[in-house]
């Protein structure tokens, strides 16, 4: 066991070093293809090239590694890490499924993966730049599109799966030239150092998927489900987190700006003005260029909406200056500007100033003011503007509007989302592994092998397969799932052993009963001076009409391996009420008078009463009650004028009809002190005659298409006569 750890690890040091390699692979190519500015990337061989050889989680491993990596030197690489996932994703998919030794499967997953990567790729790059990053393949769509008319994007995305064709290719024939030469035992340890287990074929796991179809809620599907909802909710958190951070940080800044553009506004307009700015408006001297000086620094602050200067009394605010502007106080955007307030117009005190009414009368320096909306945030800076009296005549007012579903924002969700999803596969793509390789396929596979060892039964020959089995599966988890491996690998051999020394038991128990019970048989026959060997032809003619029976498919619902046991070794007994039988009348050399074959005829009923008796003792024993059928009822007939019962056809037990062709056939065949031994054709015929009438006719059908085996105990027995 310590020798198969050290493989695993070694196995499993062996992959994390294919990983390293692929990811160094990848970089260095993927480095040097970006230095030339060509159109091919070769980015994916080392991915492709552990797809192969270590299967879907070290390969997208590999892949979302790489383009980490490649942030370094090309900091956009990060959002097409889903395009090196796909890629490791569609060689595990499709050569699980296909031969890549053959050329027409290469060529299909060339095609394939072109097709993918392309779509995918071209789709990123026109969301996240509007243009190809390459300036060959830009200049490239631009021709073609003047050139056709076809829109330009639909052009890319064409392009864009063209260029893959040889990049994809060049990578795969690569990949799969260095898998080729691999050693097979390196190649063999890389693709077993993700089990956790004796590795499953494919035949084998599709067998494992049929066997837990019946499962309402598999280990895996739960399993995915959990790590697809943290993924998802780990995307989300970030999304709301860099939301949160943007709007902090863009509300601190556009309120510096604005309130630096309100104090600007305030040092421009002259305090000593604003009565006749407000009379007056443009025809003041220096309104105008007072104006101009306003629009120059809203142009200049960025975000800055509009640039206003306000009076403001208990009931009104006076309108010095207002700019035109594109956007309303709604927040609305208009393509022509709208004309602002002109001087010396009024405007109820709104609710915005409302609250602060007493400080801007009062002349205070105001803080900015946000005001919220549904779908909009407003920053509003004041700064007071005095006279040369140093009175607060009027404010400089600027607003600076930020939309919540900006174009910034939906940018910034793309790029969160491209960002994460190459993760977000690695993710799922863990939890899938890790749940089939720690859970599933271990759990499966014990069950599936305790199954086997239930329905072994008593079995000693399948239980110890079965033991073997387990043992086999070697599963290595290093967790819970391993002990209970291994202590249901002790509970079965245990079990199996103690099956095993109950079986010895038993044979030999039944071998001592047995024993006992030709030891009486014996008794009885002893007394009997001219029956040699009879209980022991009975009991070989017994078991071959049962055979036959059974080959025939008579009496199936009956006739089975067990009741065949139980009648060969119940043969001996059928006579067993003999006992009771005076030796006067038992070895009489002549035929019986009326009266002393009455008494030989209670022999029937005499064995039964010793074999219920015996039944009652060793209670399920049943062949001891085929025992009691035989000793009973073995000189009734077919057509119901035997004794003791007067029982006909079917109704006569089974193992009665059997034993009376044999007790006939052996009695004609033997010598006895009233007769001698028939010939055996004589014999035969005589039981063929009985056919239907004393006895069973399908008894007499297999025993006479048995012959070969009755010769060949006949010759047996009558030679030791």
């Amino acid at each position: 066991m310590k020798h198969d750890l050290r493989k695993k690890h070694s196995e499993r040091i062996i992959s994390s070093i294919c990983i390293l390699m692929g990811i160094t692979f990848n970089v260095v190519l993927a480095s040097f293809t970006y230095r030339q500015s060509v159109p091919f990337y070769f980015d994916t061989i080392g991915t492709i090239t552990v797809a192969i050889l270590c299967g879907y989680f070290p390969g997208i491993l590999t892949a979302v590694m790489t383009n980490m990596m490649c942030g370094f030197f090309y900091p956009d690489s990060i959002y097409f890490s889903i395009v090196n996932a796909i890629t490791a994703l569609t060689v595990v998919e499709f050569i699980s499924r296909n031969d890549i030794r053959k050329i027409k499967n290469k060529i299909l997953l060339i095609l394939k993966l072109s097709v993918i990567t392309g779509i995918v790729g071209g789709l990123i790059q026109w969301r996240l730049f509007g243009q190809p990053q390459n300036t060959f393949i830009g200049d490239s769509v631009s021709a073609f599109s003047q050139a056709t008319g076809v829109p330009a994007f639909l052009t890319f995305i064409v392009v864009e799966i063209l260029v893959n064709v040889p990049d994809k290719g060049i990578s795969f024939m690569v990949a799969y030239l260095v898998v080729r030469f691999l050693p097979e035992k390196l190649k063999k340890k890389l693709r077993n150092s993700t089990w956790r287990q004796v590795p499953l074929s494919e035949t084998e796991k599709k067998t494992m998927r049929r066997w837990s179809k019946d499962n309402k809620r598999s280990v895996r599907t739960r399993m995915t489900l959990t790590m697809s909802g943290m993924a998802i909710l780990l995307v989300i958190i970030m999304f709301w987190v860099g939301i949160r951070l943007y709007f902090e940080n863009a509300i601190n800044e556009r309120t510096e700006i604005n309130k630096g553009a309100a104090n600007f506004v305030s040092q421009i307009v002259d305090g000593d003005s604003i009565a006749k700015y407000i009379k007056y408006g443009v025809n003041t001297p220096g309104y105008l260029d007072t104006e101009q000086l306003m629009y120059k620094i809203r142009d200049n602050a960025y975000g800055v909406q509009n640039l206003s200067v306000i009076q403001i009394d208990e009931t009104d605010m006076t309108f010095v200056f207002d700019l035109d502007a594109n956007m309303d106080y709604e927040g609305n955007y208009h393509e022509e500007p709208i004309p602002g307030y002109e001087p010396g117009e009024t405007y109820p005190v709104d609710g915005v100033i409302a609250p602060y009414l007493d400080d801007f009368l009062a002349g205070k320096d105001m803080p900015s003011i946000p005001i919220k909306t549904q779908w909009n945030y407003f920053i509003t800076s004041y700064t007071p503007i005095f006279n040369s009296d140093g009175k607060c005549v009027a404010y400089a007012c600027a607003d600076t509007y930020i939309q919540y579903l900006s174009n910034y924002m939906r940018d910034f969700l793309v790029h969160i989302v491209l960002m994460m999803a190459g993760l977000f596969l690695l993710i799922l793509a863990y939890g899938i592994w890790t749940a089939g390789t720690f859970l599933v396929y271990p759990i499966n596979s014990i069950v599936m092998a305790v199954e086997r060892f239930i329905k072994a039964g008593s079995d000693q020959k399948k239980l110890d397969e079965v033991v073997k089995d387990i043992r086999t599966l070697e599963i290595n988890t290093e967790d819970e799932v391993e002990k209970l491996y291994y202590s249901i690998c002790d509970m079965t051999l245990n079990q199996t052993e103690q099956m095993r020394s109950i079986r010895r038991y038993t044979d030999a128990t039944a071998k001592m009963q047995d024993g006992l019970i030709i030891t009486m048989a014996d008794l009885v026959e002893n007394r009997d001076s001219d029956t040699g060997a009879h209980i022991q032809k009975m009991a070989a003619y017994v078991k071959i009409i049962g055979e036959g029976l059974m080959k025939k498919g008579y009496y199936a619902g009956k006739v089975t391996p067990q009741f065949i046991s139980d009648i060969v070794r119940s043969a001996p007994l059928h006579d067993i009420g003999k006992i009771n039988i005076p030796d006067s009348i038992l070895n009489k050399p002549g035929k019986l008078t009326a009266e002393e074959f009455e008494i030989m005829k209670t022999h029937t009923s005499a064995g039964e009463k010793i074999m219920e008796k015996a039944i009652s003792t060793v209670e399920g024993e049943n062949y001891l009650k085929e025992a009691r059928n035989m000793a009973a009822y073995h000189h009734e007939r077919w057509d119901g004028k035997g004794y003791p019962e007067g029982l006909h056809g079917e109704v006569i037990p089974l193992s009665a009809r059997i034993t009376s062709v044999a007790d006939v056939f052996d009695a004609l065949t033997s010598t006895r002190v009233y007769k001698p031994a028939f010939p055996l054709e004589e014999a035969l015929a005589l039981i063929q005659e009985g056919s239907g009438t004393q006895f069973d006719p399908k008894c007499v059908e297999v025993f006479m298409e048995s012959l070969p085996e009755v010769k060949v105990i006949l010759r047996k027995y009558n030679e030791s006569v």
